[in-house]
């Protein structure tokens, strides 16, 4: 059973900073781990995934060059995810959530995901 619990939302001003932070804990060797985000009235878009297999990390085009996703590995039954928010825009207002499992696009119903975190940017 996988578990992903976010944290690390919060309201900023635009060009502000936010760090997320997901636990994500259970059976997810070789998972895909990363985060996508939904804002009101739009599609789910991808912020950031890391891909065990082939180590690599890849992010959404809104958030190139401003955003990074770091992954810990703490034992072999719980990671750490989080996701380095920088130059902060309204546009970047969302519920985001923390995914993890087999299939992509992350958001996928086969897949985990938290309960998510909101970050709001005025």
């Amino acid at each position: 059973h996988v578990q992903l619990v976010e944290s690390g939302g919060a309201s900023v001003q635009a060009g502000g900073s936010l760090r997320l932070s997901c636990a994500a804990s259970g059976s997810i060797s070789n998972y895909a781990l990363g985060w996508f985000r939904q804002a009101p009235g739009k599609e789910r878009e991808k912020v950031a995934r890391f891909l065990p297999a082939s180590n690599s990390i890849t992010y959404g085009d809104a958030v190139e060059g401003r955003f990074t996703l770091t992954h810990e590995s703490q034992d072999n039954a719980k990671n750490m995810l989080y996701l380095h928010m920088n130059d902060l825009q309204i546009e970047d207002t969302a519920m985001y959530y923390c995914a993890a499992g087999p299939a992509l696009p992350l958001w996928v119903t086969r897949n985990s995901r938290g309960q998510g975190t909101q970050v709001t940017v005025s």
